[in-house]
């Protein structure tokens, strides 16, 4: 399966919608700039492998009754720090950060596929409603025709009253579901311009649209491979890299750290001369633990009990990941069978209603068979529609669940 998982469903509707949400959608825009956000803070942490070096200028004046007191005193120059990572302290701090940009990454492409996700359903349901909508027009002039059928009967005698205000409720109810499914194609429009980043008036349209033939079932593969390749799973992986990483960092704040530091100062009483004469200084200082009231101790046994924490939610997406994965098999096969059983009932009962007309309209059926049969043909044409759109969302979980990283850009938005 590719990485762009929906292009295997062949429409260039659905794949110009996703490229215009990767651009625009907002949520995935918030997704990038944490990911920016912890990137920037990895940067900062690994500062710490390199001296600090920090230039100074001053200016004193002061006055008293002692005249030696009086004057001005000027001084400058460069103060260096630097502590020796002696037990990986700094390391294992910088790797903790590393590994957390790395999930909060693997966050931003669980979003964008998810988003992909999302766009795909929205923009399935939408066709949907479109052909449901042009299936119940259809069934209201069909309502209509045979309406119009039992008043010309009626007045020749051939049918009650009571027929025509059953055929007249039927069409009632044909077209209260229509007023009820052109609303709901309203709201699926303004959910996808959400998604697109647009304003609910700009909302896509489906109308010229239809559900894609899916294309043969994808190789699963392993599930140590779906482990290596789902975003959500790599996240929860480098969360417990972070951890184990903070463990070590708790370790190493157990021992002494050694700094290191020099400077290289000059003073003088007259500016001018203040660069001319030139006092060196190098130091070293080692500063370790004593009582802490066991402070660190406990400090380690929190940084452990979290490790734990993150090893068993990691163990815990990953069941979930295959979980989803053969539920996803197990939903597309139950709901190929009863697509196959609904398409027979359509034919059936559509034969049935067919031979009730026609011994109804020779006068050996009675109208409520006819009846039955019509609203029973109707509802289950309806059913089917509905039935070949969940076919198709059961094949996009499957997708989601078994997709790595989605191609984006590596500036997805610039700021």
């Amino acid at each position: 399966m590719p990485a762009d998982w929906w292009t295997v469903l062949d429409d260039p509707g659905l794949n110009e919608l996703i490229g215009e949400a990767f651009e625009r959608n907002l949520r995935l825009e918030a997704a990038w700039e944490r990911l920016r956000a912890a990137r920037s803070l990895t940067r900062r942490e690994a500062s710490a492998f390199f001296p600090d070096l920090e230039g100074f200028l001053q200016a004193e004046a002061s006055s008293g009754d002692d005249r030696q007191s009086d004057g001005d005193q000027f001084g400058g120059g460069l103060l260096a720090s630097y502590e020796l990572d002696l037990w990986g302290r700094i390391r294992s701090s910088v790797a903790a950060e590393r590994f957390r940009a790395d999930a909060v990454e693997s966050d931003f492409q669980s979003t964008a596929l998810a988003l992909s996700g999302d766009v795909a359903l929205a923009w399935y349901r939408l066709v949907e409603s479109e052909n449901s909508i042009r299936l119940l027009e259809a069934q209201v002039a069909a309502n209509e025709k045979l309406l119009e059928s039992l008043k010309s009967r009626f007045r020749g005698g051939q049918v009650r009253g009571v027929d025509i205000l059953r055929q007249q409720q039927l069409l009632e109810a044909t077209r209260e579901r229509l007023i009820v499914v052109t609303s709901e194609r309203a709201l699926l429009r303004h959910q996808l311009a959400l998604l697109l980043g647009r304003i609910p008036q700009r909302a896509p349209d489906a109308r010229d649209e239809d559900l894609p033939a899916l294309p043969p079932l994808p190789a699963t593969g392993l599930p140590a491979e779906l482990v290596l390749r789902r975003p959500d799973l790599q996240s929860a992986y480098r969360v417990l890299q972070a951890a184990d990483r903070d463990l070590a960092t708790a370790v190493s704040n157990r021992f002494p750290r050694l700094n290191l530091t020099a400077g290289l100062t000059s003073r003088s009483e007259d500016a001018s001369d203040l660069f001319d004469d030139w006092a060196r200084s190098i130091g070293a200082e080692l500063i370790g633990p004593i009582v802490d009231g066991g402070e660190r101790r406990a400090e380690v046994e929190r940084t452990r009990a979290i490790m734990r924490q993150r090893l068993a939610e990691f163990g815990q997406a990953s069941l979930e990941a295959f979980r989803e994965v053969e539920d996803a098999l197990a939903r597309e096969g139950r709901q190929r069978e009863r697509l196959s059983s609904l398409r027979r009932q359509v034919d059936l009962q559509r034969a049935a209603y067919e031979q009730l007309q026609s011994e109804f309209f020779n006068g050996v059926a009675g109208f409520i068979d006819l009846l039955t049969a019509l609203t029973e043909t109707q509802q289950l044409q309806r059913d089917l529609i509905v039935e070949e759109r969940l076919l198709v969302e059961s094949r996009i979980a499957l997708y989601r669940a078994l997709a790595g990283p989605v191609p984006l850009p590596e500036e997805p938005f610039q700021p």
